[in-house]
C-alpha cells in the first residue's frame, strides 16, 4: 500500500515567506507514514536544505500543476488568478467563501476540473474554533505596522517598505528604535481584543512600551451598542481585530472623521481582518489591499485635516515568517495526520460540506 503524501507548493504571493509545512512538521509527517514533497523556493523563510534534510523530495518550483491528481497540494495563500481548470485537492487559503471579489471565478476553477478545496479557514474542531490560525501573529505584525506608521507621520513621511523580520525581538527592537526608544505616549484602541489577533495586537503594545491605560481593549461588550464610534477618533492607532460573517454597523466613516475636524486624534487605521471587498467590511473608508512594497493607503480627507493612513495587508504575518510557520504547522499537524481518513474525520468531512455548498452557490451566481 503506498503511503499517504502531500505536495508542498511554493507561494507566488510577493514577499510571502511562510509555509504551511515547516521542515519541523514535515519530519513529524514523515515519521508518522508520509511522503512529503516539497517545491524549491527561494523565497520561503525555510531553506530548501532543511527539508532535504528530514527526508523531503525537492521538485522544481511551482511544478504542482504536472504533479499527479491523486497528490493533494498544500499551501497558504491563494493561487495565481487564472481561467485553467483545477483537478487536484487543495488545502489553502482561498478567501472566496465570503463572497470576496472574484469568489465564483475561483470556485469555477474547481468545478471544471472536478477538484476540491479545503479552505484552511473553515477547517474548525468540535466547538466551531478554527484547527489553526495565523491571529495571533497577524494582530502581532500588524500593531508592529501601525506603530512604525505613526513613527513615519511624526516625521513627516509615509511608511516605507516593510520587509520581514528574523524573530520577534527584531521586530520589537525596530519598532522602539523608530519611536525613539519606546512606544509610551502613543494610545491604541483594539477591536476584537479577546481573540487571538486581538491577544498579539495588545501583547505588541505592551512589549513596545505603551502604557497599559493607553491600551483600550474591546470586544462585544464595548461594540454591543453599535457604531461609529467616536473613541476611535481619540487615539493614534485602531487595530480592527474581528472576524467578520455578517453585517454590522460601521465601526468608522469618512463622515464622523470629517465631523471630526481638527480635534481628531487618530492618523492610522490598521484593518488586521482586512475584509477589503466584503460588501459588510465595517471600515468603509479605504477600496484597495496595500503591500509590503507600498503598505498604507491614505483616506480622502479634505487638506486641511490631519492625514489618516490605512494598512490593509492581508498577510502580515509574513512579517514574522518562521515563527508564525511553526506555530501554525504546529497547530495544523493533528488535522494533516488524519487526512488519510477525510471520508471519515470530522474535520475534512465538515469542510468538503462547505465547499459543495459553496460550489453551489458559484454555479448558480454564474
Amino acid at each position: 500500500m503506498s503511503r499517504p503524501t502531500f505536495w508542498l507548493r511554493c507561494e507566488k504571493k510577493e514577499f510571502e515567506k511562510r509555509a504551511a509545512l515547516t521542515p519541523t512538521t514535515a519530519k513529524k509527517l514523515n515519521d508518522s507514514g508520509f511522503d512529503i514533497i516539497v517545491e524549491r523556493d527561494e523565497q520561503r523563510i525555510f531553506n530548501d536544505s532543511e527539508y532535504e534534510a528530514v527526508g523531503c523530495k525537492l521538485v522544481e518550483n511551482n511544478s504542482w500543476p504536472s504533479a499527479p491528481k491523486e497528490i493533494p497540494i498544500i499551501g497558504l495563500k491563494e493561487l495565481p488568478v487564472s481561467t485553467e481548470p483545477l483537478p487536484h485537492t487543495h488545502i489553502q487559503f482561498a478567501h472566496c467563501y465570503k463572497n470576496q471579489a472574484g469568489w465564483i471565478d475561483v470556485l469555477s476553477r474547481f468545478g471544471r476540473g472536478n477538484g476540491t478545496l479545503y479552505d484552511l479557514e473553515f477547517l474548525e474542531d468540535d466547538n466551531g474554533r478554527r484547527v489553526a490560525a495565523f491571529g495571533f501573529h497577524a494582530g502581532f505584525a500588524g500593531a508592529a505596522a501601525g506603530a512604525l506608521a505613526v513613527a513615519a507621520q511624526r516625521r513627516g513621511e509615509q511608511l516605507a517598505q516593510l520587509n520581514p523580520y528574523a524573530n520577534e525581538t527584531a521586530m520589537i527592537d525596530s519598532v522602539k528604535t523608530a519611536l525613539g526608544g519606546s512606544g509610551k505616549g502613543v494610545k491604541a484602541l483594539v477591536i476584537g481584543a479577546l481573540g487571538r489577533c486581538g491577544r498579539g495586537a495588545v501583547d505588541l503594545f505592551r512589549k513596545i512600551g505603551l502604557e497599559e491605560d493607553d491600551i483600550l481593549k474591546w470586544d462585544l461588550e464595548e461594540t454591543a451598542k453599535g457604531g461609529p464610534f467616536e473613541e476611535i477618533l481619540d487615539v493614534d492607532i485602531f487595530i480592527n481585530c474581528i472576524y467578520l460573517n455578517s453585517k454590522i454597523p460601521s465601526f468608522i466613516t469618512r463622515d464622523t472623521i470629517v465631523a471630526a475636524g481638527k480635534k481628531r486624534r487618530l492618523s492610522v487605521v490598521v484593518d488586521v481582518s482586512c475584509d477589503t471587498t466584503n460588501p459588510f467590511n465595517p471600515i468603509p473608508i479605504y477600496s484597495i489591499n496595500t503591500t509590503f512594497s507600498k503598505p498604507t493607503v491614505g483616506v480622502d480627507l479634505p487638506s486641511e485635516l490631519l492625514p489618516l493612513s490605512v494598512i490593509s495587508i492581508d498577510h502580515l504575518p509574513t512579517l514574522l515568517p518562521r515563527e508564525s510557520s511553526e506555530q501554525f504547522s504546529s497547530d495544523l499537524l493533528p488535522s494533516l495526520l488524519e487526512f488519510p481518513k477525510r471520508d471519515s474525520a470530522r474535520v475534512w468531512t465538515d469542510a468538503h460540506k462547505l465547499f459543495q455548498k459553496k460550489l453551489g452557490e458559484a454555479r448558480t451566481a454564474i
